[in-house]
């Protein structure tokens, strides 16, 4: 009986530690998510690490690929930027080529800035930036409108963006 107690106390405190460590990962990737050029002792100070233990962890995330890179956030109005939508396209044929017919397309087109293959009752859903209306409707029409493998495109013009964690 007492080797049990003290094997489920030991897993009991394995647990314990395994589940702070998922913590002060998770908090790990939420600060350098917020800022990814924050330095290691500031990083470390907010999660509670020693900077050693801290820079250690973050590179075996880089290293599992968990973080796959850092990126600068960039300001739309400053880039010209003052339309973005999301549009939701439908494919005419819906093969495997229609499809990699469809992302070489998209690829090109400096203006998506991504693309999703979805599910429902459409294809794809893609994130569009433009200097304006304008620009965007040169785009819906010159570019996208001409891919032959487009049946039906809806455009959603974001009026606000309250909450955007993209980096």
């Amino acid at each position: 009986m007492r080797m049990k107690i003290a094997n489920h106390q030991s897993y009991a405190k394995k647990a314990q530690l395994l589940m702070k460590s998922d913590n002060i990962t998770a908090r790990i990737l939420r600060e350098l998510t917020r800022d990814g050029r924050l330095p290691n002792t500031e990083l470390a100070e907010r999660v509670g690490l020693s900077p050693s233990a801290c820079l250690r962890r973050v590179q075996d995330l880089e290293r599992r690929g968990v973080i796959r890179g850092y990126r600068a956030v960039l300001d739309p109005a400053a880039m010209g930027v003052g339309f973005v939508a999301y549009i939701t396209v439908g494919l005419s044929d819906h093969t495997k080529a229609a499809q990699e017919g469809f992302e070489r397309a998209i690829a090109r087109y400096h203006e998506v800035r991504e693309c999703h293959n979805i599910t429902g009752t459409v294809e794809y859903l893609l994130r569009v930036e433009a200097e304006d209306l304008h620009g965007y409707k040169a785009f819906h029409t010159d570019k996208l409108g001409t891919l032959p493998q487009v049946h039906q495109i809806v455009t959603h013009v974001v009026m606000d963006s309250p909450k955007d964690e993209r980096a």
